[in-house]
């Protein structure tokens, strides 16, 4: 396939700036890109790149610097060259159709229009799943669980009894959803185990990452909110509730019955203590511990969390340390010379 540049701004809504009659002919990264692709920048710090590509054409904003090459305006280069993607690089997984003769199927199992379900999987009693979704080779359905239309199960994922699948989820391979919470009374040593007997609610277009786990309620509902998406590797714990189009990255660990508000940002590796709340649109960068509840709009970083800027403040100020005891050993040094002066007067 191949397209003016002209072409491709119509269909971004762009404004071509140079020549539009050149031909593009693919989509790349401005790092790997070849002749006759076309690539994109959003970030300024990233400008130098723009002369250095062999790319033919470049998306981006209008507060990038000018370059020799072709360019198109938009006000979101990311989003725009997603749209190219899907033009010049289609969507070629060919995911497989139909139901496996060897699928294990339960009592009472509603399937809708075109529904696939993959070699090997096992489908529990009473389970509904609606049109078009499609779930691959070796997954488990517990019973009494629902699953959306036009919703995707990558293979080997288990969903446990009694869960709610949105429409238009993406669950990549190894994810547990429902599995019990963690939950035990100790007395005198011994480690009884509390009945998780909730369940698991997954709204729509919810993305969950390879080997994420997702703990059924101990009562009621765990939530993951509309559009919010899971990164991998990621441990979410008994009646947490997540908003909608929150984002948390991989390797972030969620304590039970801890509340994330809409539009937060969880960075890898932070970690939620239990029964807290971040408020909307709050931001807690990578590898952060927080103990306590964070207000709609902060910013928290560092171990323990506290907000982001006393802790730039503090980490400053421990990289000026070694300096600090250099100076405090010649101070030392000064104020034992001043005494031995003065001892001798």
């Amino acid at each position: 396939m191949q397209k003016t540049l002209k072409e491709i701004a119509k269909l971004i809504d762009g404004e071509v700036i140079g020549n539009g009659d050149i031909l593009i002919t693919g989509a790349s990264g401005i790092r790997e890109a070849s002749e006759g692709d076309i690539t994109f920048l959003a970030n300024s710090k990233y400008s130098s790149l723009m002369d250095k590509t062999r790319a033919a054409a470049i998306i981006t904003s209008a507060d990038v610097q000018a370059t020799a090459k072709p360019i198109i305006l938009t006000q979101n280069p990311s989003l725009a060259f997603v749209k190219i993607i899907s033009l010049f690089t289609p969507d070629d997984a060919g995911h497989p159709s139909g139901i496996d003769y060897t699928v294990v199927m339960g009592k009472n199992v509603t399937l809708g229009k075109d529904v696939t379900i993959g070699a090997y999987s096992v489908i529990g009693d009473n389970v509904t799943i609606g049109d078009n979704a499609i779930i691959y080779a070796g997954c488990y359905i517990g019973h009494h669980t629902k699953i959306g239309s036009s919703t995707l199960i990558y293979p080997r994922v288990s969903i446990r009894e009694r869960i709610s699948i949105g429409s238009r989820v993406i669950i990549h391979s190894g994810a547990v959803i429902g599995s019990d919470g963690f939950g035990f009374i100790t007395i005198k040593g011994a480690h009884h185990k509390i009945p998780q007997v909730g369940t698991v609610e997954i709204q729509d277009d919810v993305e969950i990452g390879a080997n994420v786990t997702i703990d059924r309620a101990r009562f009621d509902k765990t939530i993951i909110g509309r559009g919010s998406k899971i990164d991998n590797l990621v441990q979410i714990g008994h009646n947490v509730i997540i908003g909608e189009n929150a984002l948390v990255v991989a390797q972030a660990g969620i304590a039970g019955s801890a509340t994330l508000g809409n539009n937060v940002t969880l960075g890898g590796q932070a970690g939620l203590s239990g029964h807290i709340t971040i408020g909307d649109n709050a931001i807690v960068t990578a590898q952060s511990g927080v103990a306590k509840s964070i207000g709609p709009g902060e910013m928290f970083s560092g171990y323990p969390a506290r907000p982001f800027m006393a802790n730039q403040r503090a980490n400053a100020s421990l990289q000026r340390l070694p300096k600090l005891f250099t100076v405090v050993r010649e101070l030392k040094k000064r104020i034992e010379e001043l005494e031995a002066k003065l001892k001798d007067k």
